[in-house]
């Protein structure tokens, strides 16, 4: 995918059904500060894994809602005059066509579960 910000976001499938999934592994071997790795597939739509230090840029997602569940770490998700706090074990859905920033003021381990069609940086 082409890049245009500082983020790894690997959109290959990693894990097939019945493969089991390390999260731990997966935390262990980053050594990117914004690192998006899609785990599996789910019918429509992928698991992703999120681990994460910074501020992703303001994006939207037109067509796609997009949920973030937060596993260590903190999430702070901006949206246009409010912001949402997600601490471990808690989760939010965005809903399509709202603009948010995702920023974590300390590495966080998260899981994002959105449509496999979705772009990650946005539609723009």
């Amino acid at each position: 995918m082409d890049n245009k910000y500082n983020y790894v976001t690997k959109l290959d499938v990693k894990f097939d059904h019945l493969e089991k999934i390390d999260v731990n592994q997966l935390v262990a071997e980053c050594t990117d500060k914004w690192f998006n790795q899609t785990l599996t597939n789910v019918n429509d739509s992928v698991v992703r894994i999120g681990i994460v230090e910074g501020e992703y840029h303001w994006h939207k997602h037109d067509n796609d809602d997009e949920f973030f569940f937060v596993l260590s770490g903190q999430l702070i998700i901006d949206l246009e005059g409010s912001s949402i706090e997600l601490n471990p074990n808690q989760g939010v859905t965005i809903s399509k066509g709202v603009m948010h920033r995702p920023r974590a003021p300390k590495k966080t381990v998260m899981l994002m579960v959105e449509t496999s069609a979705i772009v990650p940086t946005g539609d723009q």
